[in-house]
């Protein structure tokens, strides 16, 4: 019971990358007894800032960041969940196929100083190949540079967006949806919280339930287990989230196909 058996920190960026491994120091100074962090880059933040304190993370790929030696066994200090989600790509542009059946280039909201990005648009490219799409790379690697990449997708006469997503995309999510609408773009986004919020598609880990999973390990370690031996998780559940509403603005009609595939559906 959180105040009697637990006490729970909570530290938030704000949208803000640049302020997480301050935060994660106040908190190891705080000497915690569980670091929980939600991405990459705070996993490395933390794994920086303490050898001691067990991590549970959530991560695109913690065994190329160098997060864990392996999701089997992840040695160290590091365990939780990994949303490997780099072939989920090929699928979200098949996804936006359906949408938009003349759709022929995309541009792609990606952040540069992200390693698993690059990885995201090797696959990405290789599938808008095999569906007859041309790619358009726009990068965005701090809060100043989302007016100028939508800028840049309207001149390079993009028909629809897929946002890549790092800590950046998902803390200024709302930004990205009303710029998208601004310019007219048909995005696909990794995150259910992007369609939430009146974005127009999302295809991913329902993280719902990778979060519950979370707690499942600080449970483990808080009764003794170590992260070294406690296997990463990989997800098991994928959710196509459409947002009708934000289909309707944009003047575009849902295919009843690609409905009866949606989990969920936001009228």
């Amino acid at each position: 019971m959180e105040g009697e058996t637990i006490t729970i920190e909570v530290r938030w960026a704000q949208g803000d990358p640049g302020r997480v491994p301050g935060l994660i120091d106040e908190l190891v100074r705080l000497k915690v007894d569980v670091l929980v962090v939600n991405n990459t880059l705070a996993a490395l933040a933390a794994k920086k800032a303490t050898q001691t304190i067990p991590i549970v993370m959530s991560s695109g790929d913690p065994v190329q960041a160098g997060l864990v030696a392996s999701l089997a066994r992840p040695g160290g200090n590091v365990t939780g969940l990994s949303y490997l989600n780099v072939d989920l790509n090929s699928k979200r542009l098949e996804l936006m196929k359906q949408l938009v059946p003349r759709l022929t280039r995309v541009a792609v909201l990606r952040n540069p100083t992200i390693a698993l990005h690059t990885k995201f648009w090797q696959v990405t490219e290789m599938a808008a190949r095999q569906l007859g799409m041309m790619v358009q790379p726009i990068d965005v690697r701090r809060l100043g540079d989302f007016e100028s990449a939508f800028a840049g997708a309207a001149g390079g006469n993009a028909q629809a967006l897929l946002v890549f997503d790092d800590p950046l995309s998902v803390g200024n999510r709302s930004r990205i949806v009303a710029l998208a609408a601004q310019n007219r773009l048909p995005t696909m986004y990794g995150f259910r919280e992007f369609a939430d919020v009146g974005g127009l598609m999302s295809y991913g880990p329902d993280f719902v339930v990778l979060y519950r999973r979370a707690a499942a390990f600080v449970d483990k370690i808080l009764k003794g287990a170590k992260p070294a031996d406690l296997p990463v998780e990989q997800p098991t559940k994928f959710e196509l989230v459409i947002n009708l509403k934000a289909a309707k603005a944009l003047g575009l009609t849902v295919p009843p196909p690609l409905l009866a595939q949606a989990h969920e559906v936001i009228e």
